[in-house]
C-alpha cells in the first residue's frame, strides 16, 4: 500500500509523455521526467516521496522534503489568506495549515514549528501548529538520563518548549540555560525528569555521575595544557564557566570538589590549580 506523505519503494512499469509510471502493484504514481534520476529504466525499483497533487493524482518526487507525514518541523510560511496559510516543505507542493489548526495567526514570512499529518478524507497533507494535539503524553518510553534529540519550539514563562525525538514535548528551564536558543534549533539533550501527568523536564547537559567522571578527565587535561592554572573557581560567574566548559556552575563545583578530595587540585574563589605536593619536592 502506498504511504502518502512518505518515501515509497515503487517499480517503474512504463514511460509516458509526462513521466514514468510507478506502482506498488495496486496504485499508480506519476514521476515527472524532471524528477527522474539518470539511467532509471522500466522494471527497476525506485525510492520516491509520494504526495497527492491538486488534480487528485498521486505524484512522486526524488527531492528530499523537509518533513514527512508524522514529523514535527520548523517551516517557513510562503502564503496566507483568510482561511489559512501555506508552508514550504522543500518540494513542488506547499502544505496547507487551516486557520483552525493555527496556534496563533500565521503570515507570509513567518517561521513555525508544525506537525505534518494526513487528511484522511482526501489523502492530502496538512500541517498544524497546535502541537499538543499530536505529541504523546501517555506511556512515555523515556527515563532520567536518556540522551534525546530536541527541536526547540518556542519560549514560555519558564523556559523553552522542545519536541523530543519527534514524539514528546518537554521543557528546558531558563535558569538552567547558558546558551542562546531559538525556535527551530536542533540540539542534543537529556531527560532530567519525567513527571506525573507526562510533563518532561529537559537538560542540555548529560545527567549523572558518569558525566562528572568524564568532565573531571577533561578539566584535568585542560589544566595541564594551561600550565596548571585556570582562572575559574568557586565564585566565578555561571556564564564564564559555561563559556569555558559547557557545563553549569553546579556541575563545575561537583567536578572541582571531586578533584579537590582526590588531592589533584587546589581551589580559590576565582582560580583552580593543579595540586603540588610540597613534601615530594
Amino acid at each position: 500500500m502506498i504511504a502518502i506523505g512518505q518515501y515509497n519503494d515503487l517499480r517503474i512499469i512504463k514511460k509516458t509523455d509526462t513521466g514514468l509510471i510507478l506502482t506498488d502493484g495496486e496504485k499508480e504514481v506519476l514521476l515527472p521526467y524532471i524528477e527522474v534520476p539518470k539511467n532509471a529504466e522500466v522494471g527497476e525499483n525506485i525510492n520516491v516521496f509520494v504526495y497527492m497533487h491538486k488534480d487528485n493524482r498521486l505524484v512522486g518526487t526524488s527531492k528530499r522534503p523537509l518533513a514527512c507525514v508524522g514529523d514535527f518541523a520548523y517551516l517557513t510560511v510562503v502564503d496566507d489568506n483568510e482561511d489559512g496559510a501555506y508552508v514550504n516543505i522543500g518540494i513542488d507542493k506547499d502544505i496547507y495549515v487551516p486557520g483552525r489548526e493555527q496556534k496563533r495567526p500565521m503570515f507570509k514570512g513567518d517561521h513555525h514549528v508544525v506537525y505534518v499529518y494526513l487528511d484522511e478524507s482526501n489523502d492530502r497533507m496538512l500541517a498544524s501548529s497546535k502541537l499538543l494535539n499530536f505529541v504523546e503524553e501517555e506511556d512515555i518510553d523515556l527515563e532520567e538520563g536518556d540522551e534525546v534529540s530536541l527541536l526547540i519550539v518556542d519560549r514560555s514563562d519558564m523556559g523553552y518548549n522542545a519536541i523530543i525525538d519527534n514524539k514528546y514535548i518537554g521543557l528546558l528551564y531558563t535558569n538552567e540555560l547558558f546558551d542562546i536558543l531559538n525556535p527551530g534549533d536542533q540540539r542534543k539533550g537529556w531527560i532530567k525528569k519525567v513527571r506525573v501527568g507526562g510533563k518532561i523536564d529537559l537538560s542540555l547537559q548529560p545527567m549523572g555521575y558518569g558525566h562528572i567522571l568524564d568532565t573531571k578527565d577533561s578539566l584535568l587535561a585542560e589544566l595541564k595544557e594551561s600550565g596548571g592554572v585556570i582562572s575559574l573557581g568557586d565564585k566565578s560567574a555561571p556564564d564564564d564557566i559555561y563559556d569555558r566548559f559547557k557545563i553549569s556552575k553546579n556541575a563545575f563545583k561537583k567536578v572541582i570538589g571531586g578533584l579537590y578530595k582526590d588531592r589533584l587540585i587546589t581551589i580559590s574563589d576565582h582560580e583552580i590549580r593543579l595540586y603540588v605536593d610540597q613534601d615530594a619536592e
